[in-house]
């Protein structure tokens, strides 16, 4: 929670120190109101020993614009020194603050705008998705406005985006796999607990073995638990009756050899399953998390789902496979529990996690009840 608005003069800067690009939004709008203006942004990093498990912080300055020449203006009065606001002309900040002591500046002849690039690079988004944003038709628009409203614009804009491809229609004859340590047995225990408990589905599931026996983990107990049907392949692959479910719990995924693989695609095609879900660990590092997703795709992968998000500093990274990837995401799993931890709605999801300021607007939403619910 950060202290009321300062009743800032308008012409008079600001310093804060904050965490990074999402807090400084938030902070500048929360402290000094809509007319607030992003001069500057530098970054401070920790220095002595502090350096060594510290992350860098965000020093930004920003002002209030100048109110229309109509009247003279009333005199401001000198702020009163606080904890909160520390009169400064000539002395160096303090990076001890962290957007909760905001130090006021003289004013320089001429400052630069903040770019919004640089903060939504600090926030994980790769260059391929900043290129698209700075080459899109609503980029010229993002330049003029203030910080914390251009972050609200581009969460629209990257949601329009990456939403735009048609979805299809709920699972009923689906297969989970991925590769080794993803937690896809996890993920399809998550997806039966929401299919059972919130949707009132029923249905089986099927374990599938091919050159070695594989460890199943807690799904043999889970799956008694929700009071579905486990069996072990040969074993019935349809639906046992109208509108339900049958889900397959596959081996995983092999990079290094593709043709280990080749068991579980012919398989897959033997058995006419069109509905494939790659699991992918998102706390993978960027080559074997792009490796894994090719690989899933080579089988003919439909959907996909992310998990150990929890473990993940930086979720700006998944707006690739959202966006330039082919397969339709079906949730994110941010931590190691058979039930919960769970997000369906992944644009929503996505876009609250990278840009908190544009979280829970829909593209269409009015400029008013925009301001209203960031």
């Amino acid at each position: 929670m950060f202290a009321p608005n300062l009743n800032p003069a308008p012409g008079t800067c600001y310093k804060f120190t904050v965490a990074n690009a999402h807090e400084a939004a938030s902070v500048i709008r929360e402290r000094l109101g809509e007319r607030a203006r992003v001069l500057s942004v530098r970054t401070i990093e920790p220095s002595g020993l502090r350096g060594l498990w510290a992350s860098p912080k965000l020093e930004v300055i920003a002002s209030l614009d100048m109110p229309a020449p109509a009247a003279e203006p009333a005199p401001v009065p000198a702020p009163t020194p606080a904890p909160q606001l520390l009169a400064t002309s000539q002395e160096e900040a303090s990076p001890l603050s962290l957007a909760r002591t905001p130090t006021v500046l003289r004013a320089p002849a001429r400052a630069s705008r903040m770019e919004l690039l640089p903060l939504l690079r600090r926030s994980g988004f790769s260059e391929a998705i900043l290129a698209r944003v700075e080459g899109s038709p609503v980029w010229p628009a993002l330049q003029e406005m203030p910080l914390h409203r251009a972050l609200v614009e581009t969460g629209r804009f990257l949601r329009r985006v990456a939403g735009a491809r048609p979805v299809s229609a709920p699972l009923s004859r689906a297969a989970f796999f991925g590769l080794a340590g993803s937690g896809r047995t996890t993920a399809l225990c998550k997806w039966l607990a929401a299919e059972v408990s919130r949707r009132a589905r029923t249905g089986h599931v099927v374990t599938a073995e091919f050159d070695q026996p594989v460890s199943r983990g807690p799904l043999p107990v889970f799956c008694e638990a929700m009071g579905v049907p486990l069996a072990h392949y040969p074993a019935a692959t349809q639906p046992a009756l109208p509108g339900g479910f049958v889900y397959f719990d596959l081996p995983g995924l092999s990079l290094r050899d593709s043709s280990a693989n080749v068991p579980l695609a012919e398989f897959l095609d033997r058995e006419q399953i069109k509905e494939r879900v790659l699991v992918l660990n998102a706390a993978y590092g960027h080559t074997a998390l792009r490796a894994g997703y090719a690989r899933g795709r080579e089988l003919g992968a439909t959907h996909v789902v992310f998990t150990h998000l929890d473990e993940l500093a930086q979720w700006g990274c998944l707006w690739d496979y959202l966006i330039d990837g082919g397969l339709e995401p079906l949730f994110l799993s941010a931590g190691p529990s058979l039930t919960g931890d769970c997000e369906d709605d992944v644009y929503e999801a996505l876009a609250r996690r990278t840009l908190p300021v544009a979280a829970g607007l829909a593209p269409e939403t009015d400029d008013e009840t925009t301001e209203d619910a960031a």
